[in-house]
């Protein structure tokens, strides 16, 4: 192994691999390695080495989240073995630590990482691993294939900025409402206008609104949540789903769903175990709110839009963890 891949610190990779052209990565006591269809992952527990494997595709459409996400809120689960959790400052990379059958085994594993070296690791895997012509970010008709030998990158896709408006798009000096991007495929048949403002004097530049159908309907990302209103600690976080979420999203906290158009059927299962408690079929005007104790995985037939509401209140998970707080926002 050498600290040179990519240019970045703290990250250690092989050599490319003289048949596939891909490296071994290697983060504290995990190996991440792929071939042409699919990504090995490794780990050491009852004295031997354990292993993982993912298709490649599914692999890399995790990890791109998790990267874009910056470890988002509390746990994503690549799948029903391995995943992240977000310490907001440290991040636990972990095997079977939230399976009920790995840990009645012994055969899970974990590691905690200061966030800059578990994050450095990752953006190396993702720009070794990902091909010309794959993009990570989009729905499986708007992409090509992730699988084969190594050929070529796609950097470009691969380091999109996730939208984090200070207060909302479009308002002088914040985030832009992207009307460079063309209209999805599957929204040509949303209404581009925008709404009219007429302020009082003084309010100038303070009153402010947006078409927030026509905003998503030119997203070019699904499954990648950005931010269009601050309030305090209240966050809209509206986004455009189609075909799988990547991941198993496991809450530190509770999340509040509007589903403001089509349909987007989630599984929902227990946070720690990942026993599946529910199935959720929400409709355009459907509204779900997502206990801090469960994970949930969600399924868009036809590329829809909703709305996700996050209070980002910094102690929020330690309230919830220690039982102060239920993990369900109201009781019957």
């Amino acid at each position: 192994m050498d600290n040179t891949v990519t240019g970045l610190q703290n990250v250690t990779a092989s050599e490319p691999d003289p048949v596939t052209g891909y490296r071994i990565f290697r983060l504290g006591d995990f190996e991440f390695s792929r071939d042409a269809y699919f990504a090995t992952i490794r780990w050491p527990a009852k004295g031997q080495l354990r292993s993982h494997q993912m298709h490649a595709d599914d692999f890399l459409r995790a990890m791109m989240r998790d990267v874009a996400w910056g470890f988002f809120y509390g746990w994503v689960n690549f799948d029903e073995v391995i995943g992240t959790r977000n310490h907001y400052g440290k991040v636990d990379m972990y095997a079977g630590a939230y399976n009920a059958n790995f840990k009645e085994a012994g055969v899970d594993h974990i590691q905690q990482f200061d966030t800059p070296i578990i994050m450095a690791t990752f953006k190396a895997i993702l720009k070794d691993w990902v091909n010309e012509g794959f993009d990570p970010f989009a729905a499986p008709e708007e992409t090509g294939s992730a699988f084969g030998t190594k050929h070529g990158d796609n950097i470009a896709a691969i380091e999109r900025t996730r939208i984090a408006t200070r207060r909302m798009p479009g308002l002088e000096g914040d985030s832009p409402l992207r009307d460079d991007l063309p209209v999805n495929r599957q929204f040509a048949d949303v209404v581009q206008d925008e709404p009219e403002v007429h302020a009082e004097p003084g309010f100038e530049g303070v009153l402010h609104a947006f078409s927030l159908f026509k905003y998503l309907s030119r997203s070019d990302v699904t499954w990648n949540p950005s931010v269009t209103s601050v309030c305090q600690q209240s966050l809209f976080c509206p986004t455009t789903e189609e075909f799988v979420l990547p991941v198993f999203h496991g809450n530190d906290r509770v999340e509040w769903f509007l589903q403001l158009s089509d349909q987007i059927i989630w599984d929902v299962a227990d946070k720690d175990s990942g026993e599946p408690r529910a199935r959720i079929t929400m409709n355009a005007g459907d509204i779900a709110a997502m206990p801090a104790d469960i994970r949930h995985k969600g399924y868009s037939q036809k590329r829809s839009m909703l709305l996700v509401w996050e209070n980002a209140t910094p102690d929020l998970p330690k309230r919830y963890e220690s039982g102060e707080l239920p993990p369900y926002p109201i009781q019957f």
